[in-house]
């Protein structure tokens, strides 16, 4: 891969590098339009969550210190109360109520985009990504984890590439999912994407990137013994520089394919494509 290596050198240093760090608390700062939704419905939905364990605490308490033994010896004998079994049914309906709009509108939005700038075709494999640009001639390279030895001095073990995919910043980009093998799962969390790839079918969902930057992920479903070793890196890059790109690796990959795992004997276990590399 030292040509492809070649190809990153034409490419900006980036100084935002989204990926999980010690101790972190909530997300990872929003990258995308669909993230900066989600992180609001997450706080939206963490206050109402607050504010229903303060009222069921305090209930609980008052319950506790109102009908203690010592000031309520004699316990009442009534078994129902109309208008209060009203009102602790039409209280959940409301709340859920509440959750449900915003959800719904968060699920509709993120699901696809009709006004797409470009596409990029995701393809999982045991235990790797490829991916396809079919609106810049078609080109396609695979991408997998960087070993230990290959790191550079700034990059994380374990989520470092030999071949990021590469997208423009402030572009709607369609992206179609889909699998060569079992079921994977794309996962990119600053970019609020995550898509399952299900073989013999396309997943369909969209991402615009707000700011250049490293983005990192995962395939975060279960998908083999080498589940942990298929990383997925995003580098975002200004249009102009993201052009240039693509004239280079257009050049580079149009007539490289990415290979095609070999089926495996009967009775005997998948490919490891690790071991092919």
């Amino acid at each position: 891969m030292q040509a492809a290596a070649g190809l990153l050198a034409v490419l900006p240093a980036t100084a935002l590098a989204a990926q999980p760090t010690p101790w972190q608390m909530w997300s990872q700062p929003a990258a995308t339009p669909t993230m900066a939704r989600i992180d609001d419905l997450h706080g939206f939905l963490t206050w109402i969550m607050v504010g229903i364990t303060v009222l069921v605490m305090g209930l609980l308490g008052f319950a506790m210190w109102r009908f203690h033994h010592r000031r309520n010896p004699v316990p009442s004998q009534r078994t129902h109360n109309t208008p209060l079994e009203i009102v602790w049914t039409v209280i959940p309906i409301a709340i859920l109520l509440v959750v449900a709009v915003p959800s719904f509108n968060l699920l509709y939005y993120m699901d696809r985009t009709t006004e797409a700038d470009m596409t990029v075709k995701v393809v999982g494999h045991q235990w790797y990504w490829s991916y396809e640009y079919p609106d810049h001639g078609g080109f396609g390279f695979t991408s997998f984890m960087k070993y230990p030895e290959e790191l550079a001095p700034d990059e994380p073990r374990l989520l470092a590439v030999d071949q990021p995919l590469v997208l423009p910043v402030g572009v709607t980009v369609r992206l179609l999912l889909t699998a060569s093998d079992v079921i994977h799962s794309w996962a990119v969390p600053a970019l609020g994407v995550k898509s399952d790839t299900v073989p013999g079918r396309i997943s369909e969902t969209w991402v615009r990137i707000e700011a250049p930057g490293v983005y990192y992920g995962q395939c975060s479903e279960l998908c083999g013994v080498n589940h942990g070793f298929m990383p997925i890196e995003v580098r975002a890059v200004p249009r102009d520089d993201f052009e240039t790109w693509v004239e280079s690796a257009r050049a580079e990959f149009a007539h490289a394919a990415p290979p095609v795992p070999a089926a495996p004997a009967p009775g005997g276990p998948p490919p490891v494509a690790l071991a092919a590399r």
